[in-house]
């Protein structure tokens, strides 16, 4: 074996960042002894922490240390592989689209290909034997285990038996979470208390939260400009409507029924066109600053950002709408994420992994209001692009997310940047969460809605210590 170097000497252009070296660090002390963690390593760390780069930072130093001889990387969707292939040649790593070439140290595979051809890939990867090699996960979020029924989550159930020989498993995650409550493969349990009950919870090795990323310049804070309003209901034919105030609604059954109100365009409260135009204005506004800077908008289905798009392409702007049942969503997001278009609509694409820095504003206009894909939407916005990094002070610019006055949306806006420990409850009672059962109360300021509703609701990003709210020397 090649004698270990602990110096992590690298390419000007490609300077680890501090969480970075501490993960370099875990992997080399797991890898070197016999742990009683396991073979698995957690990784949660905010949307634009730089997981892809990360984790290939530590397959390069492990693999000239001769600590690993290959590594597989599994992911969920087309365009995360292009991008994992695109920083692995920055690091001038081999990684190949399985099946291709068997002498690359490095295979991609999707997770749906994983579970198709699990048998060939097993024989493949046993052929490795006994030299190690590393499986990462990339959003091992999506990897459920279901102790019930083990084969019914086939994701899951492929990951864990292929990479029965692996070394060591990475988990990578900006989001470990599932609404089904389900574990996920990669990731330590460990019992804890939960009021008077002993729970489970999934227990990251290394947490990178977003608000560190924000204080470290990594990425960009959020703004947030939430717009309420008035919605009116007929009770019964002939009655009167009653009216409700978006964000002071606790009744949860017409919470859900006042958001799926307003972000219907023709609805005669125009709520979801006046976030659409505000975002538009918000937009024009920044590209002053970041000339190319561009949209996102994330919408109910696909009638509903069809909508959208074609108001946005009546105010003068090119709109793009994506979805994963066009045959050519994969070119259009590519051609944003090249500085083509101004705007990118979608519904299930643009969220989890997506890599866009000229994204700078985000309307939310789903009815979707799980913790989960609102912080991944919105999260879409917090990226730097490697040309601005050096131009921008500390705390970067902000970008902006406009949505409807949802409580629950409020909500999750106020802890965005904190990251809350996943607890494996019931599944009874998951499933009532997610529903939206009970009686919600809401967290809005009462001066937001003092003057009867009709404004916005303004939140900045979360408060820094003065030290990093200066510029940075020249």
């Amino acid at each position: 074996m090649v004698p270990p170097s602990f110096a992590l000497v690298r390419r000007p252009s490609v300077q680890p960042r501090q969480w970075q070296t501490r993960l370099i660090q875990l992997l080399r002390a797991r890898l070197g002894q016999a742990s009683s963690e396991g073979h698995d390593v957690l990784i949660h760390a905010g949307p634009g922490a730089g997981k892809t780069l990360g984790a290939l930072l530590g397959v390069e130093q492990l693999l000239r240390e001769g600590r690993l001889q290959r590594f597989v990387v599994f992911c969920h969707r087309t365009a995360i592989a292009r991008q994992w292939v695109q920083a692995a040649a920055r690091l001038q790593l081999e990684l190949a689209e399985w099946p291709g070439t068997s002498t690359a140290p490095g295979l991609l595979l999707s997770y749906q290909t994983a579970a198709l051809h699990r048998a060939r890939l097993l024989e493949q990867l046993q052929a490795w034997e006994p030299s190690p090699w590393l499986a990462i996960a990339d959003e091992v979020h999506h990897l459920g285990l279901d102790p019930d029924e083990p084969e019914a989550a086939a994701w899951g159930h492929a990951f864990a038996t292929l990479s029965r020989t692996a070394a060591l498993r990475l988990g990578l995650t900006g989001t470990p979470f599932r609404a089904d409550q389900l574990a996920f493969c990669a990731a330590r349990q460990v019992q804890v208390r939960d009021g008077d009950a002993l729970v489970w919870r999934i227990m990251p090795d290394l947490c990178v939260e977003p608000r560190q990323l924000i204080a470290a310049g990594d990425v960009r804070p959020l703004e947030f400009r939430f717009q309420d309003g008035w919605v009116d209901h007929a009770r019964t034919a002939g009655d009167d409507a009653e009216r409700s105030c978006i964000s002071a609604e606790n009744r949860e059954s017409w919470r859900a029924r006042n958001l799926r109100r307003a972000i219907r365009l023709a609805d005669s409260s125009s709520i979801a066109q006046r976030v659409l135009l505000q975002a538009r204005d918000r937009l024009e506004q920044v590209r002053q600053q970041h000339a190319g800077a561009g949209g996102l908008v994330i919408a109910r289905d696909i009638a509903h950002a069809r909508r959208l798009a074609d108001l946005l392409n009546e105010q003068g702007e090119s709109a793009q709408l994506v979805h994963s049942l066009d045959p050519e969503a994969e070119q259009r997001l590519a051609a944003f994420q090249r500085g083509e278009g101004d705007w990118l609509v979608s519904i299930d694409m643009c969220s989890e992994g997506f890599d866009a820095p000229r994204i700078r504003v985000v309307a939310y206009l789903s009815t979707v209001v799980t913790r989960s894909r609102f912080v991944q939407a919105i999260t879409r916005a917090v990226r730097l692009d490697g040309g601005r990094e050096a131009s921008e002070p500390v705390p970067r610019h902000p970008s902006y997310v406009f949505a409807p006055a949802d409580p629950l949306l409020i909500s999750h806006a106020r802890s965005w940047s904190l990251s809350e420990p996943y607890l494996l409850r019931g599944r009874s009672t998951a499933a009532a969460a997610e529903a939206g059962g009970g009686h919600w109360s809401p967290s809005t300021p009462l001066a937001a809605v003092a003057d009867g509703a009709g404004s916005v609701i303004a939140m900045n990003g979360p408060q820094l210590p003065t030290f990093v709210q200066q510029p940075r020397p020249a």
